[in-house]
């Protein structure tokens, strides 16, 4: 099995919204990705927001921690060739318009923090993103 590590972020809007990026349009999760040989976590998970949501204005908050899972298949199964540890960092920023960048991730959307978790697909998203929840 290979490991590979990820980074990615919650970003908020001034409204408190929560970004939420669809893979492959069947799928909904935090915007995030693998971390090249060249970057840190945080200047992955910067890349991977602007990449999936067009977002260049982030100012950086705080570490939230990091959780692992396995890399999700076109078809919205756990694919056990991977193992992810995905860091995630609290992002803030005031820019209204989302265009995604990333022809893989053509969506993209602003939602309630009460509704992120039952939008996200793989249930380890949802159990640390409620787990990080009351520190947003």
């Amino acid at each position: 099995m290979k490991k590979t590590n990820s980074a990615g972020g919650v970003v908020l809007n001034k409204k408190g919204e929560v970004l939420l990026v669809s893979q492959h349009e069947t799928s909904w999760s935090l915007p995030k990705g693998h971390i090249e040989k060249n970057e840190n976590a945080l200047g992955a998970a910067k890349r991977e927001i602007y990449e999936e949501s067009g977002i260049t204005d982030l100012k950086f908050i705080k570490n939230l921690g990091s959780y692992r899972r396995y890399r999700i298949s076109k078809e919205n199964l756990d694919d056990k060739s991977e193992l992810k540890t995905i860091n995630i960092f609290l992002f803030k920023t005031d820019q209204k318009k989302i265009k995604p960048v990333d022809r893989e991730n053509p969506k993209a959307r602003w939602v309630d923090k009460k509704d992120v978790a039952n939008l996200l697909t793989h249930k380890k998203d949802k159990k640390f993103f409620l787990r990080i929840l009351k520190h947003i």
